[in-house]
């Protein structure tokens, strides 16, 4: 067993798309309409999905935002540095939303983001 994704619901499936692959580095691997069902599906990531997890983003059509709910926590995404990662993101539009840092009560190097859609992404520095 593995796992395959993780699916986000957003309001714009262009601005989403834009952010994950410009922003964050990740490849759009496929994106398909369903009309019938109005709605569009586009998987994101870092390698084919063969052998690596990916994001599904799904479109609602004609819903512009959802509520992100309590219960979602984040992504994790490893990064060789957090501080220079959160430089990019920020370079490139991105919203950080903590700082490059230590974890609390803890040493491992870590930094939060946001998409579009308000959902976190949490970078961990990988360790040497």
């Amino acid at each position: 067993m593995r796992l395959l994704h993780t699916m986000l619901r957003v309001g714009d499936m262009d601005r989403s798309i834009d952010f994950y692959t410009r922003v964050l580095g990740m490849t759009l691997l496929r994106r398909n309409d369903y009309p019938e069902g109005k709605f569009t599906l586009a998987f994101v990531g870092y390698g084919n999905e063969a052998e690596h997890s990916a994001i599904e983003l799904t479109h609602n059509w004609g819903v512009d935002s959802y509520e992100i709910g309590t219960g979602y926590g984040h992504i994790a995404i490893e990064v060789e540095d957090a501080a220079k990662a959160c430089d990019d993101i920020r370079h490139n539009g991105g919203s950080v939303t903590r700082e490059a840092g230590p974890m609390k009560h803890g040493t491992t190097v870590i930094a939060f983001v946001a998409d579009p859609d308000g959902y976190k992404i949490e970078l961990i520095e990988k360790s040497t």
